[in-house]
């Protein structure tokens, strides 16, 4: 990786992505990292508790001053809806049931208190992010050119970019990536909009607003929005990936465990702990967080850090990219 660079650039480097290497290294010196592989039957669990919590916040609410509803968008519907993406991630690998269709359906359960449709699409352009990790054209988890140069050079427009991450996630992919819209993506829009009628129905336009909203709030100045960053943000040269060993990770399906998660993405979010306790020679000397806050707060205060701090590569011809893009991408 090129440590010097244009202010206004990424880090190019025209190296594989580490994960792989990483991954064969680990194995030969830990041939039972196998073992740790498969799913987590507790998941479904989880998701069934976090989506009834949702519906009975929006229950008991009825009736409270609007102060309350605000607070508890933030906390309590930011919190949930934040942990139900990172649901989405782990069911994306199928960590939650054995059968694929199983775990598609789950993620479009866990997706329902979002009040946005989001399960479908972000499965298929997160299988490409771990295919194609830094990829130019094909990794849409990198922010674009105009991320970079609009929101680069004072803490106050890096605020602006944090702000509205969910709008980059929302757009980036129909600019940089762009996709077919899908018979699971379909399937996904249309028990959201039923869901949403539900709610609506029940508890009006205010409950809509308060799922929708909370999604918003779990994207932006959350602690739990810290991993947005603190995953492939470049802090220290020549690192692509980072992990974060803090007690938020009881919440978010331990992704902050996330070195581990790109060096064996079929290991289940329970035994990413496991890992760094078989291997701690891979994971303990290398740079990671204890605090995704403190990830926020140096992003936008340190003026070496911009949306242009990610490392990108340019592997994939142009003749291999529009052939995946012909068959509609890695899954659809």
């Amino acid at each position: 990786v090129v440590a010097a660079r244009p202010k206004q650039d990424f880090h190019w480097d025209k190296n594989k992505e580490p994960h792989r290497l990483r991954s064969r290294e680990m194995m030969a010196a830990h041939s039972n990292v196998t073992k740790l592989m498969g799913i987590d039957p507790m998941t479904k669990y989880k998701i069934a508790i976090a989506v009834g919590l949702q519906v009975l916040s929006l229950e008991l609410l009825q009736g409270a001053p609007w102060f309350v509803w605000v607070f508890c968008c933030y906390t309590l519907a930011g919190t949930i809806n934040g942990c139900m993406t990172l649901a989405m991630h782990e069911l994306s690998h199928n960590l939650g049931a054995k059968k694929p269709v199983l775990n598609r359906a789950l993620a479009i359960f866990a997706n329902l208190p979002m009040g946005i449709p989001a399960a479908a699409t972000f499965r298929r352009f997160h299988m490409e992010h771990h295919k194609f990790m830094g990829e130019d054209k094909l990794d849409v988890d990198i922010p674009s050119i105009f991320e970079g140069r609009v929101f680069y050079d004072v803490w106050w427009k890096k605020a602006v970019w944090v702000f509205f991450n969910p709008a980059w996630y929302s757009l980036r992919p129909m600019f940089i990536n762009p996709k077919d819209v899908s018979v699971g993506e379909v399937v996904n829009y249309v028990c959201t909009a039923v869901f949403d009628y539900f709610i609506f129905s029940r508890y009006g336009l205010g409950g809509i607003a308060y799922l929708a909203l909370g999604t918003i709030c779990g994207m932006q100045f959350h602690p739990i929005a810290g991993h947005f960053v603190a995953e492939h943000f470049v802090m220290e040269d020549g690192q692509e990936t980072y992990s974060y060993y803090g007690p938020l990770n009881w919440l978010t399906f331990n992704v902050g465990y996330h070195n581990e998660h790109h060096d064996f993405p079929f290991i289940s979010s329970q035994n990413l702990p496991k890992l760094r306790k078989m291997a701690p020679e891979f994971f303990d000397e290398i740079p990671h967080y204890h605090s995704w806050v403190k990830v926020l707060w140096d992003f936008m205060m340190d003026p070496k850090l911009t949306p242009f701090s990610r490392i990108k590569r340019n592997l994939v011809s142009d003749e291999e990219i529009e052939e995946l893009r012909a068959r509609g991408g890695l899954v659809k």
